[in-house]
């Protein structure tokens, strides 16, 4: 446990002030209330399995990065993904790469929240998925997987809504299901701990 204080307070200082001041280190399961075009979605996050990615995250939250941007990619029953774009589909700036904590034993289930990445391993970076069945094949085995992160804690049956809006292939962008209407992350707000 010593050893991950000293991770979290050294994640602390090298995310910079505004991220200090905004996430408490102690709070080892923090909650993310994501306010969407939908409704409201609760997360909480799971800083002991996960803690590279858990503050990787709040980094793009306390620094409002995630507000106003769309959820691209929506198939029912496999994924919602987002984080990464806004409403025009331009690409928001992006922060380092992270390690891939695949490994760390929390599964692709349905209702979880993991990290998306390229091919290679060690490339996620902003954007996120939500797990709308359980997805097995996510999991790391003999290749590496998707770093589940956290679960929610309310709004199931908003994300369930957004998992049934219609999409279609997208010219512009040369991708498939696309939301025909773009669903919003409108505001991602760290909550008090409890």
């Amino acid at each position: 446990m010593k050893l991950f204080m000293q991770l979290i307070i050294a994640a602390v200082f090298i995310f910079g002030s505004a991220f200090t001041y905004a996430v408490d280190p102690t709070n080892i399961y923090p909650k993310v209330k994501l306010e969407t075009s939908m409704g409201v979605i609760v997360v909480e996050l799971d800083r002991v399995k996960a803690p590279i990615t858990v503050d990787n995250f709040l980094e793009y939250v306390v620094k409002g990065e995630y507000n106003n941007t769309i959820f691209h990619r929506i198939i029912e029953d496999f994924i919602v993904q987002g984080g990464g774009y806004d409403k025009k589909f331009t690409a928001k700036e992006l922060g380092k790469n992270i390690f891939n904590e695949s490994g760390n034993g929390l599964k692709n289930e349905e209702g979880t929240i993991a990290m998306a990445k390229e091919n290679r391993p060690h490339t996620a970076n902003r954007q996120f998925f939500f797990n709308l069945s359980d997805n097995t094949n996510l999991d790391p085995g003999r290749n590496w997987g998707y770093a589940v992160f956290g679960a929610i804690v309310e709004g199931e049956e908003v994300l369930e809504a957004i998992a049934k809006v219609p999409t279609d292939y997208n010219e512009a962008m040369a991708w498939n299901d696309v939301p025909v209407k773009p669903v919003m992350l409108i505001r991602a707000t760290l909550l008090p701990a409890d």
